[in-house]
């Protein structure tokens, strides 16, 4: 019996895995395709969020995080995006990377935690 619930945990913890590393890459890909309203798809009901230049806000709607990201995509032309790293811990993942815009490239962070089965994106960080 104890063998049982002993494999059964496995199982259950290699699938929370498996779709957290789902959400990470639908994500990465979300940002390679240079589209703020795709990524925005991702976030989570609040979103901390930290530009270059601006104090950083905590607890923005979704709706306001979206246009809060869609502005800055297109005041910075934002134009690629490059995978730095992704780590994943507990429910909670980190993607860290750099987005390339007009006349130069920023430095991305993005905290995501498990929500049921999907990863959502809980803070951005940019500078």
């Amino acid at each position: 019996m104890k063998r049982i619930l002993a494999i059964l945990t496995g199982v259950l913890l290699l699938a929370s895995f498996t779709t957290l590393s789902a959400s990470i890459a639908d994500i990465v890909d979300a940002l390679k395709g240079n589209d703020a309203t795709q990524v925005s798809k991702y976030f989570d009901s609040a979103v901390d969020f930290k530009l270059p230049g601006k104090d950083e806000v905590k607890n923005v709607s979704k709706n306001q995080a979206t246009l809060i990201l869609k502005n800055f995509y297109s005041e910075q032309s934002i134009k690629g995006f490059d995978l730095s790293s992704k780590r994943e811990m507990g429910g909670t993942g980190y993607l860290t990377g750099k987005l390339k815009g007009g006349s130069r490239s920023y430095n991305i962070t993005l905290m995501l935690k498990t929500s049921g089965s999907t990863a959502s994106i809980v803070t951005v960080r940019i500078n």
